[in-house]
């Protein structure tokens, strides 16, 4: 079973359950041959507030360091997807919840002027529970920081493409996840600002269902709402996707490479 199930991409061949990954095995699903170059590894959080809740924030720092093997919940790598160059961010859900800081912000945010420095389309590949309280406003000031830099992006008609997976919610949600020229989620992921429990605690007259804040399995194929004037759909309003697998699936892959290259000869 474990064997079946790697060789569908951690798709549930019988039920099309897809299981989460972490962000290694992502880049190694989504470019060739998984071949990559890893930049701007060496940034690492601090303890800005000396943070403690049940825990103090610096051993939470180190033991998902020692978990992951990562410095924080992101990895920049530079490959190819179907020989076509493209950088890709991929969050790392087991590294705090893939809860965004200083770091992650900064490493986004370095990611995304690479992409316009060298005219290269960027993925952000999102899983994360939101803006990291152990940082406080500090993290909070990354969901305007990456939103400025998507804007140059935008600018400079680079494509973007989001890849909302299990989970999506909080501050990532509210930012960046939501600004992709196209926007492509996962079949039952979880995504929305708050949670359902949050949800329900809020409001228990009013509370949406659990079903409601995830992408409906039904949605087998890709699909796009786009005006005639052909590739000024990459602007505004934005085009959604939704497909089995987000990039796993290359019923996805194909038109969002075509999309990249429709925007590229406008260039």
């Amino acid at each position: 079973m474990e064997k079946d199930l790697e060789e569908n991409l951690n798709v549930c061949p019988k039920c099309d359950k897809h299981f989460r990954i972490d962000a290694r095995a992502r880049l190694a699903q989504l470019l060739d041959d998984n071949q990559y170059e890893v930049f701007d590894s060496n940034l690492a959080s601090t303890d800005p507030l000396k943070f403690v809740d049940l825990k103090a924030y610096s051993s939470r720092l180190k033991q998902a360091k020692t978990d992951t093997g990562l410095t924080d919940a992101i990895i920049n790598a530079h490959g190819k997807l179907n020989g076509r160059p493209v950088i890709v961010s991929s969050m790392e859900y087991s590294f705090i919840g893939g809860s965004m800081g200083a770091v992650v912000g900064e490493v986004i945010t370095r990611a995304i002027e690479k992409a316009i420095a060298t005219r290269t389309p960027i993925i952000i590949v999102s899983a994360s529970g939101g803006a990291r309280m152990m940082e406080g406003v500090i993290s909070l000031m990354q969901l305007a920081k990456i939103s400025a830099a998507l804007a140059r992006l935008d600018a400079a008609r680079v494509p973007y493409i989001s890849v909302l997976t299990d989970p999506t919610t909080g501050g990532v949600t509210a930012s960046f996840a939501m600004l992709g020229d196209l926007n492509i989620a996962e079949p039952g992921a979880l995504i929305g600002f708050a949670g359902p429990e949050s949800l329900n605690k809020l409001s228990a007259r009013n509370s949406r269902p659990v079903s409601a804040l995830r992408i409906s399995p039904r949605a087998r194929h890709a699909r796009c709402r786009r005006p005639a004037q052909g590739f000024e759909v990459l602007h505004r309003p934005r085009p959604r996707f939704h497909g089995p697998g987000g990039l796993r699936s290359l019923a996805v892959a194909k038109p969002v490479l075509a999309l990249i290259g429709a925007r590229g000869r406008a260039l």
